[in-house]
């Protein structure tokens, strides 16, 4: 991030600093000498920056030396004109909420870690009698085995796929597990011994499910060891079909092994963080290891000031990430903080720690091969970042001159629309800046309002709920989320809606908006641009600019479709039973098995509703009057 000139000229500077030290100093005399964090607003009301302190009247006292703060930090104070501060009772416990509100409000001053994504697992069930091996996100709710995290949804899927092959689970969902009278193609290709129709015992399968879970908690060799044995056995007997069986499931778990670039012996479950700096950006690399096999690795590039110290950074990522991530027991990483002992206290102090974790910055031996390994990744990463920026930062300075921007922009939204002859109704916006795409700000509107004909209304419902949220939540023109440039999929009657609705709300003059129209016959490289008081032009077939935004227009559209498709796969798969009270899946069931379709349900009288196993006559008369009564 660069530094902020939000001053007119250098003499402006000095007095508006002195004011920010005067308010520093009378919010001094009420600290006191205790943990807490302390926050640093400007006149708007917009949270510069976020900190803690163990002693918060000596921390926020140094904001007064004027002659020892860099020239960032003067620059915060001279925009600073309230103070708030949260008294804690450890330093431990002003980490988890300065972390928690750096994450909640963004303060531009401080170092910051934009992601929200959570990691995903594979999960082997425990609550069937015929475990099913899946790929599992968000909450661990369900009975079962989790293992990971997981770098990325790709990594799960490979190794889901190594998993049937060499222990032939089921990865079929319960409701079809149980209508199952044949077995599926899993079976016929080799991936799971088809529980469903009694082809394997239960005692058979329970090993299968005991040996995969071995093998994901580090005990590989074991396995591996086991199924040697096993295929030498069988081909001692002769029994050369059984061999080939554990030959085949061997290659399987090898060619698992020989995917995961590095591996380390005895490592156990570690994370494993190296920091890369060069010009002013860095890139934070984070490795997982679990049972010390390479579970994958994913970098981050987190916003931060130019003259930001590395163990700064680092710091305060950590602080950031394990926010809502899972804890391992050992975190490596590859610069030394100064807080390492309060960020572990503060870490298991979190309720989702399952072990004790420790930090520690490795300065020999294997784990300082593995940062070394990791910080290489890391600087790589940074790299091939770097280059794409400057690539984009040309693109962007060509969107500017396009369109007649100030400067570059930093946050442009892009909206597209999309249904089936009215149907299932979705808007879509995408988001793009100087770090590409952040899907993370990608919103879906499910069309509530406008008629199915209605392309222009679809459009303004979507600009007003945007930008209508947006006024609720104080995120007007000036905040971080505020658009520089507004995109529409469409042609001069979509720029009119949208421009007409902006103006109700008051804020056309504040946003530039464009739409890009495809050209003849659909033909990309020949689009239209409109904007609002000029004429419609378009672009050389081979410009540059003309393909960033084509790049930017795909993306909405893609964003929209996939929208679309999700609403409708919905529709698709609901069930006229799904709202009717009491009926749960397993009533639902017999239901449709006794029935036949949901339709025939919903034509049953009550009579013969009551013969379906487990439904009584009360639970039939209710079912009747949901489909049946009329309005009085």
């Amino acid at each position: 991030m660069d530094n902020h000139d939000d001053f007119p000229d250098d003499q402006a500077v000095p007095a508006a600093l002195a004011r920010g030290v005067e308010v520093v100093r009378a919010f001094v005399k009420t600290l006191p000498d205790a943990p807490g964090v302390y926050r640093m607003l400007n006149a708007k009301g917009d949270v510069l920056y976020v900190g803690k302190a163990k002693s918060l009247k000596k921390r926020v006292a140094n904001y007064t030396q004027v002659a020892r703060l860099s020239h960032r930090i003067q620059r915060m104070v001279a925009e600073t004109s309230e103070m708030m501060v949260v008294r804690t009772h450890t330093e431990a416990e002003a980490l988890l909420l300065e972390s928690n509100l750096i994450k909640k409000l963004k303060p531009r001053y401080n170092v910051l870690l934009r992601d929200d994504k959570s990691f995903p697992y594979i999960l082997i069930t425990d609550d069937h009698e015929f475990p099913q091996v899946i790929k599992h996100r968000g909450s661990r709710s369900r009975k079962g085995h989790y293992f990971g995290p997981f770098a990325s949804a790709g990594a799960v899927n490979r190794t889901i796929a190594v998993l049937q092959r060499a222990f032939m689970l089921r990865n079929c969902s319960d409701s079809v597990f149980a209508q199952r009278t044949r077995p599926c193609l899993q079976f016929h290709i080799k991936r799971c011994t088809a529980p469903c129709v009694n082809m394997v015992s239960r005692e058979d399968y329970a090993k299968q499910v005991e040996q995969a879970r071995a093998y994901l908690t580090g005990k590989s060799r074991e396995i591996q060891e086991q199924m040697a044995a096993a295929m030498q056995a069988a081909s001692d007997r002769m029994d050369y079909e059984e061999a080939a069986k554990f030959r085949d499931r061997l290659r399987a778990l090898t060619s698992l092994q020989t995917r995961q670039d590095i591996n380390f012996d005895g490592i156990g479950d570690v994370d494993a963080i190296a920091l890369a700096m060069r010009e002013g950006r860095s890139c934070v690399q984070v490795f997982f290891f679990r049972g010390g096999q390479n579970f994958g690795n994913r970098a981050y590039f987190p916003r931060h000031e130019r003259d930001e110290e590395p163990e700064t950074i680092l710091a305060a990522f950590i602080a950031q990430f394990y926010e809502s991530k899972p804890i391992p027991p050992h975190i490596l990483i590859s610069h030394d903080i100064q807080d390492a002992s309060v960020i572990e206290d503060a870490l298991n102090s979190r309720p989702n720690v399952e072990r004790k974790t420790s930090i520690a910055c490795p300065q020999r031996g294997e784990r300082r091969r593995l940062i070394d390994f990791v910080t290489n990744n890391a600087r790589d990463a940074l790299d091939r970042h770097l280059l794409e920026r400057a690539g984009d930062a040309q693109l962007l300075d060509g969107v500017a001159e396009l369109f007649g921007l100030d400067e570059r922009p930093n946050r442009i939204e892009i909206y597209d629309n999309s249904h089936i002859s009215g149907t299932d109704m979705v808007g879509a916006m995408v988001v793009a800046g100087p770090e590409g795409f952040m899907k993370s700000a990608y919103r879906k509107f499910n069309i509530r309002d406008a008629s199915a004909s209605d392309d222009y209304g679809m459009m303004q419902e979507v600009m007003s709920r945007r930008f209508r949220k947006a006024q609720e939540e104080g995120n007007g023109p000036g905040s971080e989320d505020w658009p520089d440039l507004l995109l529409i999929d469409g042609g001069l009657g979509q720029l009119n809606a949208v421009m007409e609705t902006l103006a109700d709300m008051g804020i056309s003059e504040e946003l530039n908006v464009v739409s890009i129209a495809k050209g003849p016959d659909r033909n990309a490289g020949r689009e239209k641009f409109f904007m609002p008081g000029r004429e419609m032009f378009q672009l050389p077939v081979n410009n540059a600019t003309l393909h960033y935004l084509q790049r930017l227009r795909d993306e909405a559209h893609r964003f929209a479709i996939g929208a679309h498709r999700t609403r409708r796969a919905k529709h698709i798969g609901a069930s006229p039973l799904d709202d009717v009270p009491g009926i749960g899946a397993k009533r639902k069931k017999a239901l449709l098995l006794h029935f036949g379709s949901a339709q025939d349900v919903v034509r049953a009288g009550i009579a013969d509703l009551e013969k379906v196993e487990g439904i009584s006559h009360a639970v039939a008369e209710r079912i009747y009057a949901y489909f049946h009564e009329t309005d009085s």
